[in-house]
């Protein structure tokens, strides 16, 4: 039976939630505009948050048809919707490294990871794989005493990236840490993942 709450992509047909999607509605200059909070007024349609998916429908232009709308849809609408998602994610993680729940350091997130206070792991894009390689296995070490799930992993952003957020010089690894800021992190950098289609590391040696 169908949730009440499922919407329809307009390229795969597929009936899916509300957060596994991205509203688009027609700007007022009548350009196409993702509503990721999706509250803007006015008739939307709705694409799987996928950048591949994403990028089908602007090539296949099923906007038009969708909104019943002339709309304009950006060459690089993809990639803005990229832009949007990291700027969210960047902008919770900041708001949770002040609440206390995203902290930095190999020794402090090692520690985190073992004794379960960590709700996700991160590294930076460019990080060694030795370190990586450390931190997961803190990461099962927990799991195993546990025998609960392995907590995800990520590598979205670089250490620029991340230090221009949290105002350090040299971000390499972090962890998201149990609490209301922290699994919004973890929420929204799921769908960062999701929508640039990259695996979530939930094994010990996986980069």
């Amino acid at each position: 039976m169908d949730n009440m709450n499922d919407r329809m992509c307009i390229v795969t047909r597929e009936k899916l939630q509300a957060e596994e999607l991205v509203r688009f509605v027609v700007g007022p200059s009548g350009e196409l505009v993702p509503d990721l909070k999706q509250k803007l007024p006015g008739r939307g349609c709705w694409v799987t948050a996928k950048k591949s998916i994403i990028d089908q429908a602007a090539n296949r232009n099923v906007f038009a048809n969708a909104l019943k709308s002339k709309v304009d849809v950006p060459d690089n609408l993809s990639t803005s919707v990229d832009m949007l998602l990291t700027k969210s994610t960047l902008g919770m993680i900041g708001m949770a490294r002040k609440a206390g729940q995203f902290i930095t350091g190999s020794a402090k997130v090692d520690t985190a990871l073992r004794n379960g206070e960590a709700v996700a792991s991160f590294h930076a894009t460019d990080a060694a794989e030795d370190g990586i390689r450390k931190l997961n296995q803190a990461r099962t070490f927990y799991s195993k005493m546990t025998e609960e799930a392995i907590m995800p992993s990520f590598s979205l952003f670089s250490s620029d990236e991340m230090s221009n957020v949290l105002g350090e010089g040299n971000f390499i690894h972090a962890a998201a840490l149990a609490g209301r800021a922290g699994e919004s992190v973890l929420k929204r950098a799921k769908a960062l993942a999701d929508y640039r289609e990259i695996p979530i590391s939930e094994k010990e040696n996986q980069k």
